[in-house]
């Protein structure tokens, strides 16, 4: 089972064609924010460096502040004996080092994996996730954040949402982005236009990429459904556990599912009682499709 599941592991051409055209939009888009700073000569070395600064914070530091956020402490191996076993046997499938593994005391049923890279990587689960789920569906949700981990899936995102990221800062600081355009310039009031040229660009990047990066998430959660059939080579049991931790999410109080809200892009399933958005707007599928595509691999490994 081992050789056959690492020979198909990943390999959705479809879903791979989607996640490609995503990037490349992405990509489209970027390239035209900056040929607009380039044009309307925004001090981009300054603007590079206030980015970088976040963005460096964040690579390196924003494992723990997540850990930290959340409440989450890491488990010995003596503590949990059993999750490490499941955790060290999938590792050993997807052909990683074992992630380490941390708990976040909430009764709201959930995991979420970080690390910009599988050597600093940790899986966490949460307490109303252990008891609520039996072996094989903690299983596979196991496998999903393992997916998500030999994916590189934070380190991804975050890439791809570096300029939306600067798109964002300049939005947000548009007065002093203006005064610095005007004071580089000379001339004040000449540059007016070209701030604002740059602001609608910004604000328009930011819209567009909003949408993209939340699409690009989505085809990474169904890579990760993907990935944790192929580790278990049962479908079934993510679909069953995905079904649960909706069900359950029904009657999470209103204040665990407030102080989880912040971590949803995050989260196996996002910490919401119903769909309250389109799911154009959303960072992961609808339960409905994705158990739909979980069925549809049933279907394909069964043959």
């Amino acid at each position: 089972m081992k050789s056959s599941s690492r020979a198909w592991y990943g390999n959705d051409v479809g879903l791979s064609i989607r996640m490609l055209i995503t990037m490349l939009l992405l990509a489209a888009l970027y390239l035209g924010f900056v040929a607009v700073l380039w044009v309307a000569r925004v001090p981009i070395a300054l603007l590079v460096l206030v980015i970088l600064v976040v963005a460096f914070s964040q690579y390196f530091l924003s494992d723990q502040i997540v850990l930290w956020s959340t409440g989450s402490r890491v488990l010995s191996p003596s503590q949990a004996p059993e999750l490490h076993q499941i955790v060290d046997r999938l590792a050993q499938i997807a052909d990683i080092p074992a992630p380490k593994l941390a708990m976040m005391p909430t009764r709201m049923p959930n995991a979420f994996a970080t690390g910009k890279n599988p050597k600093t990587a940790v899986i966490t689960v949460t307490r109303g996730l252990l008891d609520r789920l039996d072996p094989q569906e903690l299983e596979a949700v196991l496998a999903h954040e393992m997916t998500h981990i030999k994916n590189r899936d934070v380190a991804v995102i975050g890439l791809a949402s570096f300029f939306a990221m600067v798109a964002s800062f300049i939005v947000q600081q548009f007065f002093f982005l203006g005064f610095t355009m005007e004071q580089g310039r000379g001339r004040r009031g000449n540059g007016a236009g070209a701030v604002m040229l740059v602001w609608l660009a910004s604000l328009v990047v930011w819209a567009i990429s909003y949408v993209l990066i939340r699409t690009l998430s989505r085809y990474r959660e169904y890579a990760a459904d993907r990935g944790s059939a192929i580790l278990t080579g049962h479908p079934g049991h993510l679909a069953s556990a995905l079904q649960k931790i909706n069900q359950s999410m029904m009657r999470t109080s209103m204040r665990d599912m407030r102080q989880a809200e912040a971590f949803n892009a995050f989260f196996i399933f996002p910490a919401i009682r119903k769909d309250s958005m389109m799911e154009v707007f959303a960072t992961h599928p609808s339960l409905e499709h994705r158990i739909s595509y979980l069925e549809k691999l049933q279907e394909k490994m069964e043959k």
